[in-house]
């Protein structure tokens, strides 16, 4: 954990597929470390390579036998689930250099039939979330003329930041986040850091570019705004933040509110619950805004981490937004370069083997993958898919 927030510096400007697909977790890293203290024997590291790389091929094939014919997965009304689906099939040939297949091709052309005049690329509903996973997928594609749709886009993205106090001063617990978009403008951590991402992942295309009457986006008011959700008194001043050690740093969906509910703590008073997937969402807030690995916020966020690891379950969720439990961890883990994750009790975890393991056994025949339960859209075998091929993705290149 100590190399958490290496600084890291700005991707280049034409981000290569490697790179990109592993959402900047090549940049900056420490040296890997030897074969046979992270897997054991050899052999075994070998076999386990392996296997993951079989299970991203039968992803990959049962992607590209579901993609409709005019270009999207899934939903039409929808193009993040191709983003991800696209960077899903970029990652795999940043592995393998394989040629990519005309699914590729047909992803992108409906991608730009999605580009709005005022720079966003949805339909009708969600801007916010379909913009930023789609600029990550235009930046994995490491075009050239895909740069001006990736800066208009940018743009957008920042302009939903919101400010619902006084203009100009962060003097609500909403102000600096960035939610859904459209009719749906209430922040909440998860747009937040969709938006972070793809903003911190086109950065130096913007500085490159030095465009006349550029905004960039309010970084304090949006770090506070991570700041505002997590449950942290020392930081946090909302009367919901709680320091008790079930949820001491670890972050809820929006300040006074948490997916996971309520609880009541010994002295009567009612704290919000933290949870697994917004908690690794706050963290990878923390890091693409910045902060140090030194700062209390990060260091409390990762402590709640440690102690809450597990693969059965999206903690505090159960199987609820288990896979993209399963999708953030390995983001932030991987960005944290960390080998073996060391939990409170002093146990050292290989959790990139083990969480290659679980997915592989998680994958289905077909070579699809799926929750049975459909909160947040894990019924949807694509998005799901999209989200396990990406994952092991990231872990096959540390193998």
């Amino acid at each position: 954990m100590t190399q958490l927030l290496k600084q890291p510096p700005l991707v280049r400007a034409c981000l290569s597929f490697l790179a990109l697909c592993n959402l900047g977790l090549t940049v900056g890293v420490a040296a890997e470390p030897d074969a046979s203290q992270t897997f054991g024997p050899a052999l075994d590291h070998l076999s386990l390579r392996n296997e993951v790389g079989r299970a991203i091929a039968k992803g990959l094939v049962w992607l590209e036998k579901n993609q409709d014919p005019k270009g999207f997965w899934s939903a039409s009304d929808h193009p993040a689930i191709t983003g991800l689906a696209l960077v899903a099939f970029q990652g795999r040939d940043a592995v393998d250099g394989a040629t990519p297949p005309e699914a590729i091709k047909k992803g992108y052309e409906y991608l730009l039939e999605c580009v709005q005049p005022d720079g966003g690329i949805y339909r009708k509903e969600l801007p916010n979330y379909n913009t930023s996973v789609s600029v990550m997928a235009l930046l994995a594609a490491n075009r050239t003329d895909y740069k001006p749709i990736i800066l208009k886009a940018r743009q957008f993205i920042i302009g939903l930041q919101q400010d619902f106090g006084e203009p100009g001063r962060i003097d609500d617990v909403l102000d600096g986040g960035i939610g859904y978009g459209s009719r749906f403008k209430h922040s909440d951590l998860s747009n937040t850091l969709m938006a972070l991402e793809a903003l911190y992942y086109s950065k130096r295309l913007a500085e490159d570019e030095k465009l006349a009457g550029a905004r960039d986006l309010n970084w304090a008011a949006a770090i506070q705004f991570i700041q505002n959700c997590q449950n942290l008194p020392s930081q946090n001043s909302q009367k919901w933040a709680s320091d008790d050690p079930k949820n001491k740093g670890g972050f809820v969906y929006f300040p006074g509110y948490s997916m996971a509910g309520e609880t009541t703590l010994p002295s009567g008073r009612q704290a919000l619950r933290s949870y697994g997937s917004i908690s690794y969402a706050g963290l990878l807030s923390y890091v693409y805004a910045d902060l140090k690995q030194d700062d209390p916020r990060v260091k409390a966020v990762l402590d709640w981490l440690r102690g809450n690891f597990t693969l059965e379950e999206n903690p505090g969720m159960g199987p609820q937004g288990l896979f993209y439990y399963y999708h953030t961890m390995t983001k932030a883990l991987n960005l944290a370069d960390v080998g073996l994750l060391e939990t409170k009790n002093g146990e050292k975890i290989n959790w990139r083997k083990e969480l290659a393991l679980k997915l592989i056994n998680l994958q289905k025949s077909d070579g699809s993958w799926s929750n049975e339960n459909g909160r947040w859209w894990e019924k949807d075998a694509a998005l799901v898919t999209s989200y396990a091929v990406i994952s092991l993705e990231m872990i096959h290149r540390h193998l």
